[in-house]
């Protein structure tokens, strides 16, 4: 039996109604100021000399695939770059103003691991979760694919494997928390050359960076970024130039990610228990569809045939009419023939 739209659009708003019975709960309105002595890294903008070791190590340490541009090519810092799914981590270069001698700026970019994250907050199924360590940690196997990470993240870091039919994840920066769960630095902290990194407890790395604020105020601006930008984050930055000039949003405010989504998130619920009816709906409308299309085609066909059929016919009826046509002709023609060699015969024995 078929099911009508006006049926369909009756079980939707029915749905509807029996979910919205109980209103959701949105996210408490409370900011969370992070895991007791959880981690984090201090990027020291000043410090960065943009030789991507960075992004070797982190390409090593996550087992991505080798890029199409060797790491020791800086040809690749002549265009801004963003995150993808096989490189979680890219170092950009800045001409900014005022600079000394205009000299180039490099800053590396990767997940900033919100103490609330916006991945997170966004997250229906739970996939992202801030942890202990400082990390924003991702789940593959709780992943839907909805991407809403990408959308609700106000820095533009989360990527995903399109080119992976089957098993798609999103991808970003870890924290390398395998390895801080080991003890061990992580990859990219590791390897700066330069110590333009950091590693630490987030407390200790604010302490180090006002620090360096204080005691060098003609080096430094003053301004930790991701102190508290978007309520904070376990990534953060010092720089000797303003943020803005270095690609760095300047109008998220303090307020963290999960208050700005509660609102959106309390609709999820009321999405996802009204996808299964929506799938059925629309299923049981595109069977009816293709069953319609079918007996249409069916039909077509049946007419089709019958018009052959009555036109072979017609022609075969044609074809017999000539044939016994001919066939008679013949015939009298050859009767004709007889009766004049019958005459002929008749004329010579008379003589």
């Amino acid at each position: 039996m078929g099911v009508s739209r006006r049926k369909f659009i009756g079980w939707m708003g029915a749905a509807a109604t029996a979910l919205t019975g109980q209103r959701a709960h949105a996210a408490a309105g409370k900011q969370f100021s992070g895991y007791p002595n959880s981690f984090g890294v201090l990027h020291d903008i000043t410090r960065c000399i943009g030789c991507r070791k960075c992004e070797q190590a982190c390409n090593t340490v996550n087992q991505l695939p080798a890029p199409e541009i060797p790491f020791d090519d800086l040809t690749v810092l002549d265009n801004p770059r963003r995150t993808r799914a096989d490189a979680h981590t890219v170092v950009n270069r800045f001409v900014a103003a005022g600079n000394p001698a205009d000299q180039p700026v490099y800053v590396k970019k990767q997940c900033n691991h919100c103490l609330e994250p916006a991945c997170a907050s966004a997250c229906f199924v739970k996939a992202f979760a801030k942890q202990p360590s400082g990390a924003v940690s991702y789940d593959a196997s709780l992943c839907v694919g909805c991407r809403y990470c990408m959308i609700a993240c106000p820095f533009n870091i989360p990527t995903y494997e399109y080119d992976k039919a089957l098993t798609p994840r999103v991808m970003k920066c870890t924290l390398c928390q395998p390895r801080i769960e080991q003890g061990k630095l992580p990859g990219c902290v590791q390897i700066c050359p330069a110590e333009a990194l950091s590693f630490g407890t987030r407390a200790e790395l604010i302490r180090q960076a006002r620090e360096r604020i204080m005691r060098y105020p003609d080096r430094y601006v003053d301004h930790i970024y991701g102190e508290h930008e978007m309520g904070g984050a376990s990534w953060l930055y010092v720089a000797g130039v303003p943020f803005d000039q270095l690609g760095m949003r300047q109008d998220l405010g303090n307020r963290p990610a999960a208050d700005l989504t509660s609102g959106p998130l309390s609709t999820v619920p009321l999405v996802v228990g009204l996808w299964p009816i929506l799938l059925t709906g629309i299923y049981a409308i595109s069977r009816r569809k293709d069953k319609l299309a079918d007996n249409q085609r069916i039909s077509a066909v049946a007419a089709t045939v019958a018009d052959a059929e009555a036109r072979l016919k017609q022609k075969l009826a044609e074809a017999k009419a000539a044939a016994d046509k001919q066939q008679a002709a013949a015939v009298k023609n050859e009767v004709k023939k007889a009766l004049a060699q019958a005459a002929a015969d008749a004329v010579e024995k008379e003589a």
